[in-house]
Order: structure tokens, then C-alpha cells, then sequence
């Protein structure tokens, strides 16, 4: 039986080694950001083990990044939690979360945000960072757009929540799979590729986001899976509670995942590291939602 190399397993450890100090780097930085916005992170659910894993995530997502160039991708993640936990968990009628989406929208646009409000906040430091890029003066709008689609589907999966809380109809699992866009990732997607200046036209990140929407709604669906009894405690929505059961759930994830490579195979020549990126986000997602997910115990 032949054994592998030393080189060769030197080599292959140390690449290991490298990424796991990006994401300590990448974790610290986290770190700072919630020591910065305080009001935003309560711990739980925010705990050290979920800024760990967001940013551990990034750097096996993209091994080939610095981080430094994994900084937009941590922290858009981060807001997202944020922005999530804030309209999902602290927000008591639809007129507080539509004022709140509304003021997000405007800092993306370029307004000042509120000086009592830390979630708006942290969003025009992010805003800031791109704006310093290259490519945001061409590319900028259609961040703004997804932040909006992301924003939107948030506010929509409040209102069904609320729907339930009062005995009106829930959506359809296909209604539901279609809002896929709350869960963020695509925002946080076309965050990072403006931010380490990947794509040069609007036509290729517009490419590349409607192959992030298709593994966004795998991302929803295994995410769905590993989170069921925590959303049931938590009145959460989850896929399990339109109608489908868990193994209906996992071949729908298949089938998407499958839809996702068809999507992705034309991209190659173009976007290589792009394809590259949105692949590794699909494999190590669907391995980590396999034994876990990213919220602490709430």
C-alpha cells in the first residue's frame, strides 16, 4: 500500500494551517465589529462559536483570499445576522419593520444613519468600504438592488409569520423557496466580488448572481433541515411546516443542487474563480448544516 508523499503532506497540512489563521484573523475582526455595535449581538444566540464559524466558512470558501480580501465577505455576513435577529426577533409590528428596511435602503443610497440606530450604522461602514473599490461606482447599483431583494424577502417572511401567529393561511413551500433571497447570501456574495474588484461588467455579476440565487435556495433548504426544532421553538418559519417532510426536502436540495451545476458549467470560462467560489459555497454549507448550524442556543 502506498503512502502519500511527506512533501506532499507537508504541503497539503500547511495550506490547512494558512486558512485556519485567516479565519482567526477574519474572527477577530468579528469580534471587534460586535464590541463596536453592541445593541446588535446579544450572546446567545451571538456567541464566540458562531463568529468562529462565519468566519472559518469564508476561509475554506475562498482559500486563495487574504484576509484582508475576506473582510467584506465576514462582515456582510455579520450584518446580515444582525438585520436578521433585529426584524425576526425584536420587531413587533409590520410599520417598525418596514421603517427599518426603509432606513437600511437609504443608508445604502448614501444617507447618514440615525445616531441611536447601530444596525444602520455598521451598514454605511460597510457602504464606506465598497464605495472605496473600484468597481462600486459601475457595480454599486446592483449591490443596493440585492440588498433591497434581500430586505424585501425579510419583510415578506414577517408578515407570514405574523399570518401564523393570527390563523391565516401560511405560503406554499414553492412561495416559500422563492423568498430564498432573506437568507442573505447573494448580498453577501456580491459584496465580496466587488470588494476584491473580481468581476469587471455588470452582465458578468449579473451572471453570477442568478447562479448564487439557485445555491441560495439550496442554502435555505438544508438550512431548513439542520434548524427544524429550533425554528419550532422559536415560531420561526421552516419548510417542514408547508407540507413537505424531510426526505421530500432533501431530494428538492438535490434536484436544486443539480440545477445549480447547470447553471454554473457556462459561467467556467468567464468566471473560473467565481464558479470556483459559488461551488465551494454550496459544498461546505451543505456539509456544515449537516451536523450544525451558525446560531448559538437562543
Amino acid at each position: 500500500m502506498s503512502t502519500e508523499p511527506l512533501a506532499a503532506t507537508f504541503e497539503r497540512t500547511a495550506e490547512q494551517g494558512r486558512i485556519c489563521s485567516v479565519a482567526t484573523r477574519g474572527h477577530r475582526d468579528l469580534q471587534e465589529r460586535v464590541a463596536s455595535y453592541p445593541a446588535l449581538f446579544p450572546d446567545p444566540p451571538v456567541d464566540g462559536a458562531m463568529l468562529s464559524a462565519l468566519a472559518m466558512s469564508t476561509a475554506f470558501i475562498a482559500p486563495w483570499c487574504t484576509a484582508a480580501e475576506l473582510r467584506t465577505a465576514n462582515r456582510t455576513s455579520l450584518w446580515v445576522t444582525a438585520e436578521d435577529w433585529r426584524i425576526d426577533s425584536e420587531i413587533i409590528s409590520l410599520e417598525e419593520a418596514t421603517a427599518t428596511v426603509a432606513a437600511c435602503l437609504a443608508v445604502a443610497e448614501g444617507g447618514a444613519p440615525a445616531a441611536d440606530d447601530q444596525l444602520t450604522q455598521f451598514l454605511a461602514d460597510i457602504r464606506d468600504d465598497l464605495t472605496a473599490t473600484p468597481g462600486f461606482a459601475r457595480l454599486g447599483h446592483l449591490w443596493r438592488d440585492e440588498l433591497r431583494r434581500m430586505l424585501d424577502a425579510e419583510l415578506r417572511e414577517w408578515q407570514w409569520r405574523a399570518n401564523s401567529a393570527s390563523g391565516t393561511a401560511l405560503p406554499s413551500a414553492d412561495e416559500y423557496l422563492a423568498n430564498a433571497a432573506g437568507y442573505g447570501a447573494t448580498w453577501v456574495n456580491i459584496s465580496h466580488w466587488i470588494a476584491t474588484d473580481a468581476v469587471e461588467t455588470e452582465e458578468q455579476l449579473a451572471a453570477l448572481a442568478t447562479a448564487s440565487y439557485a445555491v441560495e435556495k439550496v442554502l435555505r433548504l438544508v438550512n431548513d433541515l439542520a434548524s427544524y426544532k429550533r425554528d419550532v421553538k422559536g415560531g420561526d418559519l421552516n419548510i417542514l411546516m408547508l407540507g413537505l417532510d424531510e426526505e421530500q426536502v432533501r431530494k428538492q436540495a438535490v434536484d436544486q443542487a443539480d440545477q445549480c451545476q447547470k447553471l454554473l458549467d457556462p459561467l467556467t470560462k468567464v468566471s473560473p474563480r467565481q464558479v470556483a467560489y459559488l461551488r465551494r459555497v454550496l459544498d461546505f454549507t451543505v456539509g456544515f448544516y449537516h451536523g450544525t448550524d451558525f446560531w448559538g442556543v437562543r
